[in-house]
């Protein structure tokens, strides 16, 4: 019989999970896993974890990008189908949204455009779909709570997608070269990273507040 674990929180990317992870490094209360990036590589390394535990509550966490324009930078944003669960993660200050899981990182602001029209959503991110579907096979409470890392109006410096290698890890050769051949990016570049710490921050402290509200 699987373990029984109380929750557990996943992030594609050890950026995104650190703060939270320097909060609860000592609590047993919840664990984190780093999944990487994209729903192959969150399907294949939270199966793992499902079968040998069973969370009571799977959440699936980190950046995401905005589709709708009000949300600004650090806003924590959550998707679940569960009530008790929507209640606390409003209590909790995340804002309810509709989010689409996406097979690459929507790198301008026509793109995002393109995809609240056709789509609807509010936010986009690269891994949820793939975990809520595992935890709607196995009964687990299951939510998206992502934290808003770029804007809808804003281009990101850099294409990503061009950047990362076949499994979703970034070429940091590649990165360099790029930003060689562009150094106008690099303070972009430094804002988007410290958006995503801010982003980062804000998620932390939200998750924490769901965790202690069981």
């Amino acid at each position: 019989m699987p373990r029984q674990l109380p929750v557990l929180v996943c992030f594609a990317l050890k950026e995104e999970a650190a703060p939270f992870r320097k909060i609860v490094a000592d609590q047993r209360d919840a664990a984190v896993l780093l999944t990487g990036v994209g729903q192959e590589n969150a399907r294949t390394s939270v199966a793992d974890v499902l079968a040998q535990q069973s969370p009571s509550l799977v959440l699936t966490c980190g950046f995401a990008g905005g589709l709708d324009s009000a949300l600004p930078v650090g806003a924590v944003v959550f998707e679940t189908s569960q009530l008790e669960l929507w209640e606390r993660l409003s209590n909790a200050g995340a804002v309810p949204v509709k989010f689409f899981c996406a097979s690459r990182i929507a790198i301008t602001a026509k793109e995002k455009r393109t995809l609240r029209s056709s789509t609807q959503a509010d936010a986009v991110e690269m891994e949820s779909e793939a975990i809520h579907t595992l935890c709607r096979e196995r009964r687990i409470p299951c939510a998206t709570v992502r934290a808003i890392s770029d804007t809808a109006n804003e281009d990101l410096p850099l294409d990503f997608n061009q950047l990362a290698r076949p499994d979703w890890t970034m070429d940091y050769c590649r990165l360099a070269l790029a930003v060689a051949k562009a150094p106008g990016t690099i303070p972009a570049l430094l804002r988007l990273q410290r958006n995503c710490r801010v982003a980062a921050e804000r998620l932390a402290e939200v998750l924490v507040k769901i965790i202690a509200s069981r």
